[in-house]
């Protein structure tokens, strides 16, 4: 039998919404602070998701403030297609509040946002027969709007609140034969999260909770997927349900550190008794009839394009001036626009990290420029490695300390960067034995979730510092993202020819 591997998109791509188009589904997920907003993923099975874009892209769009905090900024959209159209409504938390974009195609481009006044987070859309379109958000409140212009036509009307865990929020409403079902997350996003699940004659309710409730969660269990909900039903063409859902993999000693963020998983549904059913999320279950793969992305960015790929992202913004295809072609140019990664505003071009263990290269010319390659969660929680008038130094910030760790002399001209990322129990045995020596002579426990080493290539490679990826996770700096890995300068200019990033396969000890 065919079996697929969880996550089906991994890395930082929490709350994900889902819908089909005939053979085609779409499915999109919360960007937080991060510019272009909303990445759009495209699949024919399910399983294997390509990213075709970002829904909001533009800063007409979206256009984020130094001052939105880490964690902040795009929560939690839902992606629909009605009467030949389709739509995204999300939330601009600290910004605009809900607001709704339109596309005749996925590929976009998307409309300008038309602004929806209800309070809350994470809303949602569904139509009725008579042509009415329903918005929920959380709470869980139900208002009759104009997609259109926005406007509240009625409510909001409390509805149904979950089994009475605490925020009830990512509520989807569905149309599905005469009932109306209601399905929200509740327990927080953390290792309480849960599905409950809900129904009615009427969007306006009453609604009748699943017998069964919560549908779904992984709460005190050991297993290795974990704060499994926010999710989003699809019917397949065959007939078959699926559930699109968020969750973690942490790592570790007790508590366990996730480092990713919350990623995008897929499970099979059943229906038993008018109520749907939902089995433990597993790393690998049976496949979906339909199968159709898609390659992965090139490992080299060779910066030959006219625009940076999809998966590229960027703090709060992307202001013309600060990167160019065009200066030098062939290379991607950073200019400059803050002078610490320590604060919002600077120049940072990267991509998210979606497998634990992973290689990352780059060849920089740096100039008479400062800038590197970063690991990073936000500005608070960083390790960097940099380059500077023949100097490069390997930087560690957590939290309200920031450290140069190590420091290496090199030539004038090009380097070779890289940075190796690998979990905790693929470290070779030397190593391991060493580092535990030393965290003992710490009196520091080991068993955080990685280890990540900073070197220079060439003929002679230089491993220059080797950090503990537990104090770049979600557990030590809080918030809704994970880590994203790339590029940036923090005085004058730098320059990219390519960046490499790899899968590694794992290596048992």
């Amino acid at each position: 039998m065919r079996t697929y591997a969880n996550p089906v998109i991994g890395g930082f791509h929490p709350d994900p919404s889902v819908c089909r188009v005939g053979a085609d589904y779409y499915l999109v997920c919360s960007s937080f602070e991060y510019f272009p907003g909303v990445p759009l993923f495209h699949s024919r099975d399910l399983v294997h998701w390509r990213q075709i874009g970002n829904v909001l892209d533009r800063p007409t769009q979206l256009d984020l403030p130094d001052d939105v905090p880490a964690s902040d900024g795009v929560y939690a959209p839902t992606i629909r297609h009605h009467d030949g159209r389709f739509y995204v409504i999300t939330t601009d938390v600290g910004g605009r509040g809900h607001l709704i974009v339109t596309s005749e195609r996925p590929e976009g481009p998307w409309s300008d946002p038309v602004p929806v006044a209800l309070p809350g987070i994470d809303p949602d859309l569904a139509w009725d027969d008579d042509g009415s379109c329903w918005c929920a958000v959380s709470g869980v409140r139900v208002a009759r709007i104009d997609p259109a212009t926005g406007e509240v036509l009625e409510g909001p009307l409390p509805v149904w609140s979950g089994t009475g865990l605490q925020h009830p929020e990512a509520p989807h409403l569905y149309r599905i034969g005469a009932w109306w079902y209601l399905m929200l997350a509740e327990g927080g996003t953390a290792h309480g999260h849960s599905v409950s699940i809900a129904r009615a004659r009427s969007p306006r309710g009453p609604y009748e909770p699943a017998p069964a409730n919560p549908i779904l969660s992984h709460r005190s269990t050991d297993l290795p997927v974990q704060s499994t909900g926010h999710a989003d039903l699809v019917p397949a063409p065959d007939g078959t349900w699926w559930m699109l859902l968020l969750g973690t993999r942490p790592r570790g000693y007790f508590p366990g550190f996730h480092v990713l963020g919350r990623e995008t998983f897929l499970t099979p549904v059943e229906w038993v008794d008018g109520w749907p059913r939902v089995g433990p999320v597993r790393e690998r279950h049976p496949a979906p009839a339909a199968w159709h793969p898609v390659g992965p992305p090139p490992v080299r960015d060779d910066f030959d394009a006219e625009e940076p790929a999809p998966y590229w992202i960027s703090p709060r913004r992307r202001p013309d001036g600060s990167w160019s295809l065009k200066d030098r072609p062939g290379w991607l140019t950073l200019t400059a626009t803050g002078n610490t990664l320590d604060r919002a505003g600077h120049t940072f071009l990267g991509r998210r990290q979606q497998h634990p263990d992973c290689r990352v290269t780059a060849r920089m010319d740096p100039g008479s420029g400062r800038g590197g390659l970063s690991v990073r969660i936000d500005e608070a929680h960083h390790y960097d490695i940099e380059v500077c008038r023949g100097t490069v130094d390997v930087l560690a910030r957590i939290g309200p300390l920031r450290q140069c760790v190590a420091r290496h002399r090199v030539p004038p001209g090009e380097v070779v960067l890289g940075i190796d990322v690998r979990t905790a129990d693929v470290l070779p045995p030397t190593v391991t034995t060493a580092r535990r020596a030393a965290d003992g002579a710490l009196g520091v426990r080991p068993g955080g979730p990685d280890t990540i080493t900073f070197s220079l290539s060439g003929p002679v490679p230089v491993r220059l510092a080797e950090l503990d990826g537990r104090y770049l996770s979600t557990q030590v700096a809080t918030g809704f993202t994970g880590r994203v890995i790339g590029m940036y300068a923090t005085g004058g200019s730098v320059a990219f020819d390519w960046f490499e990033y790899e899968p590694t396969a794992r290596i048992s000890q």
